[in-house]
């Protein structure tokens, strides 16, 4: 039975010295979770983890080993699910994935592992199975007004304040749509690993196993969905395929972050009904912003008020004398459809991009980061002498909410 007080236990099982002092560090700060650590392989447990009376369980393993694989299969029976099960391994592969779903672990994380993803996972575990039910996976999606107003950028930079955010949630994947010329996995440096042609003509084949092989993950712990680029092939894709993509994707992750391409696909309409927020990414010239307008016409009539949207514009420049288009014309175009704007800061993101790291790796201060905060996470804009909230301040807050 799990420990009724408010303290949540923790049982952590592992053999490695060093992983085991990180995660005690991690844990040291927490007055609500307690850790206690078992110096022993998997295979050597004969009912540490029952007779710990624990909330949940952490287990270090190794998932390509029969013999692990076998006693973590009599953990779990003998548990009956009282405690969640997270399970660290060195092994990553579709066969390994899948033995672990089957035994229904509540999550897994490959090594190198970083402690603040471990905290995270930890936190999301003991908030109870089936988080899917209880709360929603929020959508936001980014869609362009012009080619080269800077989506991809703005796109990755929200998906790391949120995945970093104190009041978002704990996961975050971008999904870069735009499958001919997208751009999301080479700003990060990152592998595209979604094979669509894989699941192209049998969609349903696409499940949680599958899914993690084709996610590329960002060393922050961020997920990126996105396909290898076919420049010369201009052609759509099934819809269900997108569909069925996003459900899953949405299934397991808090927020979803999606890179739209300019093109509309039949698909377009169900990407924009399923959106929590939408954005429409301009800038400051008469064309953008008129094509803005043609653009916000569009939405409406295909998804009516069922979606706002919302413009972000972007290398936005707040001239008083000089000639050109100004804040008052802005905000007269676009009326109550703008919601902020991004300075522009050419140097910090061409560097951001050539080196492939995020803006806030540069610069955390950046007046690009903190103009895109204030429109994504307002309510997490520090306050001068306001003291910013902390990763347990949010553990804190979940786990009253699950107690």
């Amino acid at each position: 039975m799990a420990n009724p007080g408010k303290t949540k236990r923790i049982v952590l099982i592992s053999t490695d010295k060093a992983f085991v002092q990180e995660t005690k560090a991690a844990f040291s700060s927490s007055d609500l979770i307690e850790l206690i650590t078992v110096d022993k392989n998997v295979v050597e447990l004969r009912g540490e983890i029952q007779e710990s009376n624990c909330d949940a369980a952490i287990i270090d393993m190794d998932a390509a080993k029969l013999e692990e694989i076998e006693a973590l299969q009599r953990i779990t029976r003998r548990l009956e699910g009282k405690a969640p099960i997270l399970v660290v391994t060195q092994e990553f592969n579709a066969a390994a994935v899948r033995i672990l779903v089957q035994l229904q672990v509540a999550d897994f994380l490959v090594r190198p592992v970083k402690t603040a993803d471990l905290v995270r996972s930890c936190i999301r575990v003991l908030q109870g199975p089936g988080r899917e039910e209880n709360s929603e996976s929020q959508i936001y999606t980014f869609m362009p007004a012009a080619g080269g107003v800077g989506t991809t950028t703005l796109t990755l930079q929200t998906a790391f304040q949120l995945h970093n955010s104190a009041t978002r949630g704990v996961s975050t994947c971008v999904v870069d749509l735009n499958f001919q010329q997208g751009a999301c996995a080479e700003y990060l440096d990152l592998e595209p690993r979604f094979d669509i042609t894989e699941i192209e003509n049998q969609p349903e084949r696409l499940d949680r196993q599958l899914l993690d092989v084709m996610l590329s993950k960002h060393s922050s712990g961020l997920c990126v969905l996105a396909a290898p680029t076919h420049p010369s092939e201009m052609r759509s894709f099934n819809a269900d395929v997108v569909v069925r993509m996003l459900d899953l994707v949405s299934a397991y992750f808090d927020n979803v972050v999606i890179d739209m391409p300019r093109t509309w696909f039949p698909w377009t309409e169900t990407v924009l009904l399923g959106s929590n927020k939408l954005y429409i990414v301009s800038e400051m010239t008469v064309p953008c912003l008129r094509h803005t307008q043609r653009l916000i016409q569009a939405v409406y009539e295909t998804v009516g008020k069922e979606v706002k949207p919302n413009v972000i514009v972007n290398r936005y420049e707040q001239k008083m004398f000089e000639s050109g288009i100004k804040q008052a014309d802005v905000q007269e175009i676009l009326g109550d459809h703008f919601v902020g704007g991004i300075s522009n800061n050419y140097r910090l993101v061409r560097e951001a991009v050539d080196r492939g790291v995020p803006l806030h790796e540069i610069d955390a201060n950046a007046n690009v980061v903190n103009d895109l905060k204030r429109i994504i996470l307002p309510e997490e804009v520090v306050v001068e002498g306001k003291k910013p909230t902390s990763l347990y301040a949010m553990g804190k807050r979940l786990l009253r909410k699950s107690a």
